[in-house]
């Protein structure tokens, strides 16, 4: 049925373009049988409206990868910087939830943890749609944030990081072999707001993969057997992509690079001041509007990325 909805979303898409290339035409001949140049904004805006729907057409026809219909899980870890990090990773976190919201995917939090004093030390959160993967894949890495900290007494400019990890959601049709042996399981008490009963028992899970050392946990449900039954889920999607790394020479498309969580590893710079401006070190994409990309207007970024890793395999 997911996939059902998928093509027929894609047809209904190219039957409204072809739909609104018709009424541009029969227009434009009405224009020129009248000489009436008053329809000419119209025909502009119309103009302009076709040329954005035709662009976002064409870039889903580049989401035909393995997992790109699949829904994200998405977490973010403040970096260097402190407090100052802290509050750059809940400023990431609410772009993403902005971005979310505009494309009508939902957004579940799985687990959650606060900074010390402001912010948010690290959230996984999970995002719910067709092609949620495809799209938020190309955020994945070191993002650098340069402004006046609000944290700052003495008003200084102050760089920071926030790490962001996407995986994709697997199904159940994935089989991946996980020795019990070689896991760790970890309960404890979830954080926040939640209620009495998620408050007052060890409800939240947290599982290590010793072999590998990966660490994933989640909070989010009410019983302690459902947020394992989550966490495992996306210790298979982790332990999945590690497989995939290791039968290749190089990375996985599907997992991009592995960075350090600091200076000179970033992905993307978002730069407040002196100037306001959103640079991808990858793809060169710039936007001026660093606001306006961080209220969820992430699409050119998203746009140039999946164009340029597009051209990358091509080559």
């Amino acid at each position: 049925m997911k996939e059902l909805k998928n093509l027929k979303d894609t047809l209904e898409g190219y039957r409204a373009l072809e739909t609104a290339y018709e009424d541009m035409e029969t227009l434009i001949e009405m224009a020129e049988e009248s000489d009436d140049k008053s329809l000419l904004p119209e025909l502009e805006e119309m103009m302009e409206n076709f040329k954005t729907e035709f662009e976002d057409l064409r870039i889903s026809t580049l989401l035909s990868e393995e997992y790109d219909t699949n829904n994200a899980v998405v977490t973010i870890h403040a970096g260097a910087g402190g407090t100052e990090s802290c509050d750059w990773s809940s400023m990431l976190y609410r772009m993403y939830t902005r971005w979310a919201e505009k494309h009508g995917f939902t957004v579940e939090v799985l687990d959650y943890l606060d900074g010390d004093e402001a912010g948010i030390k690290s959230v996984t959160f999970q995002v719910n749609g067709i092609h949620a993967y495809g799209y938020l894949k190309s955020e994945k890495g070191v993002h650098r944030l340069v402004r006046i900290s609000p944290f700052n007494a003495a008003g200084k400019r102050q760089t920071s990081f926030s790490s962001v990890d996407v995986m994709p959601e697997l199904d159940d049709s994935v089989e991946v072999d996980i020795n019990e042996d070689d896991l760790r399981i970890d309960t404890y008490r979830s954080s926040g707001a939640g209620g009495q009963h998620i408050n007052k028992t060890s409800s939240a899970v947290r599982i290590t993969h010793l072999p590998t050392g990966i660490v994933v946990q989640c909070q989010n449900e009410r019983s302690q057997h459902s947020n394992k039954d989550k966490a495992m889920k996306m210790l298979m999607s982790k332990l999945y992509l590690l497989k995939k790394q290791e039968n290749e020479d190089k990375l996985s498309d599907i997992r991009g690079e592995i960075s350090e969580n600091g200076f000179g590893s970033q992905i993307r710079s978002y730069v407040l001041q002196p100037y306001t401006m959103v640079k991808d070190v990858r793809t060169g994409c710039e936007v001026g509007n660093a606001g306006q990309v961080l209220d969820g207007g992430i699409e050119p970024f998203i746009n140039a990325y999946l164009k340029w890793i597009n051209t990358k395999k091509e080559e």
